[in-house]
């Protein structure tokens, strides 16, 4: 089986239980992280999430935005997400199957770009960051929360453990700084970041698209 083929089929594995351990062990920056990105978000008319996965993001920001279109590529995923929509009563949610590499919209279709704890399970990282830039309008914004694996020594046992263990796929191991680094080599300029502490850190991170 491809690598690729084997991250996807881990995703599908897991979906009815990941809300448990975003929740959970690995839940301490959740609020944070999730208010930082409604208020990025906050009255952009078309947003883009990107690997959406059971929607936690999506139903923090959706209401204080006009328009979200939640994407993931995973089946398991898309059902939990359609759920959660559904539950939440989330009108304004379009959901759609779509792979972040091959997104099937226009050229800056989109005020906003979500992509949450995403990047570092991504195998070609700029051609992925490249992929949102794409469908970002000039002064849009990608917010892109990030676990980052390498930031502390806690976090690197902890990362390496469920490689080791669980089986969950890794690309690359970010710190923040390494992250703002990646962000800024793909012409995205920082607006806004923060670390928020945890079993594995997170990185908030915000960053605009330049005209032109």
């Amino acid at each position: 089986m491809r690598r690729e083929d084997r991250d996807k089929a881990f995703w599908e594995r897991i979906a009815t239980r990941y809300d448990r351990a975003a929740k959970g062990v690995f839940g301490r920056p959740l609020p944070r992280v999730l208010a930082l990105a409604a208020a990025g978000a906050a009255g952009a008319q078309t947003v883009l999430e990107v690997a959406a996965g059971t929607g936690l993001f999506t139903a923090a920001v959706a209401p204080r935005v006009q328009h979200v279109v939640a994407t993931d590529y995973t089946d398991a995923m898309l059902a939990v997400l359609r759920r959660r929509v559904a539950d939440d009563r989330l009108t304004n949610v379009e959901v759609a199957s779509a792979d972040l590499y091959t997104l099937p919209f226009p050229p800056a279709t989109f005020d906003v770009v979500i992509a949450a704890n995403v990047l570092h399970l991504v195998p070609d990282l700029p051609r992925a960051l490249a992929s949102l830039r794409r469908v970002l309008r000039p002064g849009g914004a990608l917010i892109a929360p990030t676990y980052c694996h390498d930031e502390t020594i806690r976090a690197r046992v902890v990362s390496r453990l469920l490689a080791t263990v669980v089986g969950q796929p890794m690309h690359r191991r970010f710190t923040a700084v390494s992250l703002r680094r990646a962000l800024d080599a793909a012409g995205l300029r920082l607006v806004r970041s923060e670390t928020v502490a945890g079993l594995i850190p997170v990185a908030y991170v915000e960053a605009v698209l330049g005209p032109g």
